[in-house]
C-alpha cells in the first residue's frame, strides 16, 4: 500500500469518526462525508435521459435561503426563512414530507443586495443536528424531534463581528467537539462540547475576522488539525487545544467563500473577485510547522460554487474563464470551457461531475471528470425555478440527486437501471 493510500485511509477514517453515519451513502454535512464535495457512490447514471432523471418527489415549505441539504438516517435537513424567522427543517427522505421545523433565529438579508435566508448547511452527528443562522445563531437540536438542546450566538457570546453577508459557515463535528469560526479579536475558531455547548478552547494566537469558508479536518505531519481560510490567511489549527500550527498570508477580496482542499501535505485554496488560487506545502520539522507557497495564479477564480479534487486534478468554475480542469501540483490548467455551461456549483460522483448553473434555468449538466476536456453526457432544466440564483449546492446521497431552489426541494433518482 502506498503512502498516499495510507494517508487517504487515515483521513477518511478520522472524518467518518467525526460525523457518525448509519448508512454508507448518507451525506451528513456540508460537501459530504469528508467535506470534499465527492460522493463515494457507484452505479449511477452515465448519461442523462431526455428531460432529465426521474423526479421522485418535490417538496415545498422549506422557506427562503441558499442552504444546501444534509441527508442522514432516513431524513433530510436544511434551513430556511419562513414568515418572520429562520427555521431548521427535517423531511422524510423517502417522501419529502416535513417531520419537524424548529425556530433558529432571525430571518432576513444581512448586508446589501437583499439575499435573504440562511447560507449554511446543517451538520448531523448521531442523534444531534447543528445549524447556523445567517445572523449567527448556533443551535444544537435532536435529530428525531427538532427539540432544542442548547444554543449560542456568534455576536453576543463570542463578540464576533458579522461578515457583510452574514454567517455562512457549516459547523464541523469532530469527536466530542463541534468546531466553528465566529471570528474576531477574542479568537477566530472555537471548539465547544457538542452535548452541552460549553467552551473547550478558543484560538488565542489566531484572531482574523470570519469570512464565509467552512473548516475542514485533516492530518498533516501526523497531527490532526483544522484548516480554515479567511480574507487574510490560510491556517492550520491543532485539534487538541486550538494552538495555531501554521499560517500562510493570502489576501482575499470582497467575499472569500470556497472550502479548502487538502491532499497529503498540500493545501489548495481559491476565491473569486480576481484573486485566483494558491497551493501551499505544509512542512513539519520537529514540532514546528511551516507553510511554503508552491504557486499562486488566476486560472481558478472560484466565486462560491466550490471545487473538487479527483485524483491529481481540481475541477470547478473559474470566473471569466469557465469550467476548468487544473493540475493540483503545478497549477496548470489542462482545459477551460465557458461556452457550454454557465457559472455554478459542482458535486462529483462515480467518475462524473454534476454541474448546476446558478442563473437562468438552473441547468444541470453531467460531464466526465476527465483531463481530456469538457465531455458532456446530457443536461436538463429543473422545474419550479425561482427568480433567485440557485446557489444551493447539489447533493448526491443514496442514489438520489437533491436540488434546492429557495422554497422548493427536488429529489431525482440517479441510480443506473
Amino acid at each position: 500500500m502506498s503512502i498516499r493510500d495510507r494517508f487517504f485511509i487515515c483521513v477518511a477514517t478520522a472524518a467518518l469518526a467525526a460525523v457518525t453515519l448509519t448508512r454508507a451513502d448518507d451525506w451528513p454535512q456540508w460537501r459530504g462525508p469528508l467535506r470534499d464535495g465527492v460522493s463515494r457512490e457507484t452505479g449511477l447514471l452515465k448519461e442523462l435521459p431526455a428531460g432529465g432523471p426521474h423526479l421522485t418527489w418535490r417538496a415545498t415549505g422549506i422557506g427562503a435561503g441558499y442552504s444546501s441539504v444534509s441527508v442522514a438516517k432516513g431524513k433530510i435537513f436544511t434551513i430556511g426563512d419562513k414568515e418572520d424567522a429562520s427555521f431548521a427543517i427535517a423531511l422524510d427522505a423517502g417522501t419529502g414530507k416535513q417531520i419537524w421545523a424548529t425556530k433558529v433565529g432571525k430571518s432576513g438579508a444581512p448586508g446589501w443586495g437583499g439575499f435573504a435566508g440562511p447560507r449554511s448547511t446543517p451538520t448531523v452527528d448521531n442523534d444531534l443536528v447543528f445549524v447556523v443562522g445567517q445572523w449567527g445563531e448556533l443551535v444544537c437540536l435532536k435529530a428525531d424531534s427538532g427539540k432544542e438542546i442548547w444554543r449560542k450566538d456568534f455576536t453576543s457570546d463570542f463578540a464576533a463581528p458579522r461578515p457583510e453577508w452574514g454567517f455562512a459557515e457549516s459547523p464541523l463535528v469532530d469527536g466530542a467537539a463541534v468546531v466553528i469560526t465566529p471570528g474576531g479579536p477574542d479568537g477566530t475558531v472555537v471548539a465547544l462540547n457538542k452535548q452541552t455547548g460549553s467552551l473547550i478552547w478558543r484560538t488565542k494566537d489566531f484572531t482574523d475576522r470570519a469570512h464565509y469558508s467552512s473548516l475542514i479536518l485533516a492530518e498533516i505531519g501526523g497531527v490532526k488539525q483544522y484548516i480554515q481560510l479567511t480574507a487574510d490567511n490560510v491556517v492550520g489549527i491543532a485539534a487538541k487545544d486550538g494552538k495555531l500550527l501554521w499560517k500562510a498570508a493570502r489576501k482575499g477580496a470582497t467575499a472569500v467563500i470556497p472550502t479548502p482542499i487538502v491532499h497529503d501535505n498540500l493545501v489548495y485554496v481559491t476565491s473569486g473577485y480576481g484573486i485566483g488560487c494558491n497551493l501551499f506545502k505544509i512542512n513539519r520539522e520537529g514540532n514546528a510547522f511551516a507553510a511554503e507557497e508552491v504557486y499562486s495564479n488566476k486560472l481558478m477564480q472560484n466565486h462560491h460554487g466550490g471545487v473538487v479534487r479527483i485524483g491529481d486534478y481540481i475541477y470547478g468554475h473559474s470566473d471569466s474563464k469557465g469550467w476548468t480542469c487544473q493540475e493540483m501540483a503545478t497549477g496548470k490548467a489542462l482545459w477551460q470551457e465557458k461556452s457550454k455551461m454557465g457559472k455554478g456549483s459542482i458535486v462529483a460522483a462515480d467518475g462524473k461531475l454534476w454541474l448546476r448553473g446558478e442563473d437562468g434555468k438552473g441547468t444541470v449538466a453531467l460531464i466526465d471528470a476527465s483531463t481530456q476536456g469538457y465531455k458532456d453526457h446530457g443536461t436538463f432544466n429543473p422545474p419550479d425555478r425561482s427568480d433567485k440564483n440557485s446557489w444551493a449546492h447539489p447533493v448526491i446521497a443514496n442514489g438520489k440527486l437533491y436540488l434546492r431552489d429557495q422554497d422548493v426541494l427536488l429529489c431525482y433518482d440517479v441510480k443506473a437501471p
